[in-house]
């Protein structure tokens, strides 16, 4: 199954125009080998590309889960670079004048996909079998009180050899169907 993933840095105090530089280099990489290419690069820019590539790829990794999705198999699809709005400033010059400048800024957004691994019918058996552990269905229960009971009906002609009345067979029997259910319930 196809995972997609995304992570945005907002407002970078970066031009567009220097962060593409560094977002087109790992376009299309898988992610280990781009963050390995971003940690080596002189710009200032890799720093941020690296920071929400790897984001994208911690929120990828907590949706799926570790046991479906491998970091490995994790692979940048897209990167966009935008340009947010530009903060304008000015400089004071000689002779009373003001030159204006701009400081421009940029928006990144990252977009990871990932395929996740294939279960194979032995791991889907045990992901059932772990899940009727957790809450045993009405079935379950029935047939759990169904063998207490059997069970107690056993050990009550012992004790009415033993010159008990009927009455008090019955109440061990409701007895050793409660404790049987609530061992029950503390064992999972």
């Amino acid at each position: 199954m196809l995972v997609l993933s995304s992570a945005r840095l907002r407002f970078v105090s970066i031009p567009p125009r220097k962060m593409r530089l560094v977002a087109d280099m790992v376009k299309g990489m898988p992610v280990q080998k781009a963050l390995g290419v971003l940690n080596f690069s002189p710009r200032i820019a890799a720093q941020h590309v690296a920071r929400t590539v790897k984001s994208a790829a911690a929120n990828a990794l907590s949706r799926e889960g570790t046991d479906n999705l491998r970091p490995e198999d994790l692979m940048i699809r897209h990167i966009v670079v935008d340009a947010a709005p530009t903060a304008k400033r000015i400089r004071f010059q000689s002779m009373g004048r003001v030159f204006r400048y701009r400081k421009r800024f940029c928006h990144l957004t990252v977009e990871i996909e990932g395929r996740t691994t294939e279960t194979t019918e032995s791991s889907g058996k045990k992901a059932t079998a772990r899940s009727k552990k957790a809450s045993p269905s009405k079935d379950e229960r029935a047939e759990s009180k169904k063998k207490a009971i059997s069970e107690a009906k056993k050990r009550r002609p012992e004790t009415a050899a033993a010159g008990t009345d009927k009455t008090a067979g019955a109440a061990d029997t409701e007895k050793a169907v409660k404790a049987t259910t609530q061992d029950e319930r503390k064992g999972e």
